[in-house]
C-alpha cells in the first residue's frame, strides 16, 4: 500500500475546479477548469461597461427625471441604495481592487497604483486581473473564490440592469428516465412562448399539453402564479 504525502493530497484536491468542482483533465495542476476561466475572463471584460450601466438606475423606481424637479412641498427622492452600493466604494471597484491587491501580494509583487476617477480605477483593476488569469486559473489557491465573487459580482448588477423575465410555474417534467426515474425538472413558462422545452432533459410540451400536465400533478390553476 503506498501513502500519500500532504502535497500530494493537496495536488489531487486542486485537480477540481474551485469554482464549478468538476474534475479537471490532464497532468497540470490547476484551480480553475478552462470553462471557468474563460467565463470569468469574459465577466472581468464587461465589468467596466457594467459599472457605466448602473449609472442610469441610480434614480429610484417612479422617478421620471423629464419632468424635472420636485415641488418644494414634496420630500426629495433617494438615490437607488443597491445602485449606489454597486458604484460606491465597497461595490465594484472595492472587489476589484481587493483582489488585485491579493493576487499581487501572492506573486510578490507590490501593491498595484489606485488612482483616477472610480471609472477608472474599475477598468485598471478588471485589466489587471485579466492579465494574470492564466497565472490565477492554474497556480493561485484562492482563485476559486475569486471567480465565485466576480460571478456573484455581475450577478447582482445583472438584478439591476437586466432583471430576468418573470415566468408562470407550469409543475415538474414526466419525461420517463432510465428505468423506472421521471425527470421531475420544474417546468417554467417564459411570456410569449409557444412551447416549453425541459432544460434538464430537452423534453417539449406545447401549450396543449398544459393543462393535463398541471392536472396530473394535482396543480390547480390558481397555483399557475408568476415566480
Amino acid at each position: 500500500m503506498t501513502d500519500t504525502s500532504p502535497a500530494d493530497q493537496n495536488r489531487a484536491a486542486a485537480w477540481a475546479c474551485g469554482l464549478c468542482e468538476r474534475e479537471l483533465r490532464g497532468d497540470a495542476e490547476a484551480y480553475l477548469c478552462p470553462g471557468c476561466t474563460r467565463a470569468t475572463g469574459e465577466r472581468l471584460d464587461r465589468m467596466p461597461k457594467l459599472y457605466a450601466a448602473l449609472a442610469a438606475f441610480l434614480a429610484p423606481a417612479g422617478r421620471r427625471p423629464e419632468l424635472g424637479r420636485a415641488q418644494g412641498v414634496e420630500a426629495p427622492l433617494p438615490v437607488a441604495e443597491p445602485v449606489l452600493t454597486l458604484r460606491g466604494p465597497g461595490g465594484i471597484v472595492g472587489v476589484l481592487e481587493d483582489w488585485r491587491s491579493a493576487m499581487q501580494a501572492d506573486r510578490g509583487w507590490g501593491p498595484p497604483a489606485v488612482q483616477g476617477a472610480t471609472e477608472e480605477r474599475v477598468r485598471a483593476a478588471a485589466r489587471g486581473l485579466s492579465l494574470n488569469l492564466e497565472w490565477i486559473a492554474s497556480s493561485w489557491p484562492m482563485a476559486g473564490a475569486f471567480a465565485e465573487e466576480i460571478r456573484n459580482l455581475e450577478r447582482s448588477v445583472l438584478a439591476v440592469v437586466n432583471p430576468p423575465e418573470r415566468t408562470i410555474r407550469l409543475g415538474n417534467c414526466t419525461a420517463p428516465l432510465e428505468g423506472d426515474a421521471v425527470c421531475g425538472a420544474v417546468l417554467r413558462v417564459p411570456p410569449g412562448v409557444a412551447e416549453v422545452r425541459c432544460r434538464w432533459c430537452g423534453a417539449a410540451y406545447p401549450p396543449s399539453s398544459w393543462w393535463e400536465l398541471a392536472r396530473a400533478q394535482e396543480l390547480p390553476s390558481c397555483n399557475l402564479t408568476p415566480g
